[in-house]
């Protein structure tokens, strides 16, 4: 199963840490707007991520709620028909909440650096990591480390959890 270490914080100045990304990406910046519909599961979450383009991704994910970097497993499956999956899905399982953002994603190396303005909560940092053969979880964990003191993100900024359980903390 695919694996990354991921890290999500508020953002203390989104802009200017945005300008440290694009300056440290590889290339330019995608700008995404995404529609994450989380559904009622027993073990970790599952979510359908819709793109403004029409199409969408079904995302199953486990990793612990915690502050600081942390492993993330994962099982993507892409679709072209985003709609009645999410209907067959939300019969079958429940709508736990649905979570919109624009997000602001660069590559460097084995990162995705996103810069997400969420909906009713603000703006957040994520770095995730990806794992492979020549990046393990250890070495995972220290680029997650350099790119924080590099964009600024201190220890305070940190949350755990994912947006959707931000969401309902709020009420």
């Amino acid at each position: 199963m695919p694996a990354n270490i991921e890290i999500k914080a508020r953002a203390s100045d989104f802009e200017a840490q945005a300008r440290l990304a694009a300056a440290l990406a590889d290339g330019p910046c995608q700008v995404l707007d995404q529609t994450d519909t989380f559904f009622e599961v027993a073990q970790g979450r599952l979510k359908l991520r819709e793109f403004g383009d029409g199409s969408g991704e079904l995302i199953q994910y486990q990793r612990a709620d915690e502050t600081g970097p942390k492993t993330s497993s994962y099982v993507i499956s892409r679709t072209g028909e985003p709609d009645t999956l999410r209907s067959a899905l939300a019969a079958a399982l429940g709508v736990r909440s649905v979570v919109r953002k624009q997000r602001r994603v660069w590559l460097t190396g084995n990162t995705r650096m996103h810069f997400d303005r969420v909906e009713g909560l603000g703006e957040y940092i994520e770095l995730e990591v990806v794992l492979d053969e020549e990046l393990d979880a250890d070495a995972g964990h220290e680029v997650a480390g350099e790119l924080m003191e590099r964009l600024g993100i201190s220890a305070v900024d940190l949350v755990s959890g994912a947006y959707v359980d931000l969401l309902q903390r709020q009420g």
